[in-house]
């Protein structure tokens, strides 16, 4: 179990993540920009740093600022929330070298599933049911016609 996590999201994300570790005795420490700075979810957390400028890219998406931030907070783990840099496998690596944990996937079946077509093929080979689609990329339109009647609407 942790102590205390970094929560690297903003609003709503956070708040949930927030009040899931509150039931769970974990201690929050969150990022904002500058546009967020009194956001409830700033408020709510145990600790809370400013990363930068109101624009994502120059606060929520720069790695080195979160692993900063962690650093500092002295967290165990990271929770990247969705969106962001909860999809990024190199933010995931960053984590890890860092020796603080990325609660999500490892990077390694990050980036198996980068892609959707081989997502679908993995899937396949574990028998995991998903909706119909083609067996493969549609590389012209004719080939996406016949996968569409196959499929229906």
């Amino acid at each position: 179990m942790y102590n205390r996590i970094l929560i690297a999201n903003r609003g709503e994300i956070a708040l949930r993540v927030q009040r899931a570790c509150r039931e769970l005795g974990i201690e929050t420490v969150v990022v904002y920009s500058e546009a967020d700075r009194d956001a409830p979810y700033v408020r709510f957390a145990d600790q809370a740093f400013c990363i930068g400028p109101s624009r994502s890219i120059d606060s929520y998406l720069k790695i080195d600022q979160i692993i900063s931030a962690a650093e500092i907070g002295n967290v165990d783990a990271i929770h990247p929330g969705y969106g962001f840099l909860s999809e990024n496998s190199h933010f995931n690596e960053v984590c890890r070298s860092c020796n603080i944990d990325f609660i999500g996937p490892t990077p390694e079946a990050m980036e198996k599933l980068v892609y959707k077509n081989q997502s679908r093929q993995i899937a396949k080979i574990a028998n995991v049911p998903f909706v119909p689609c083609s067996d493969g990329l549609i590389e012209n339109e004719e080939d996406a016609i016949k996968v569409a009647r196959l499929i229906g609407y």
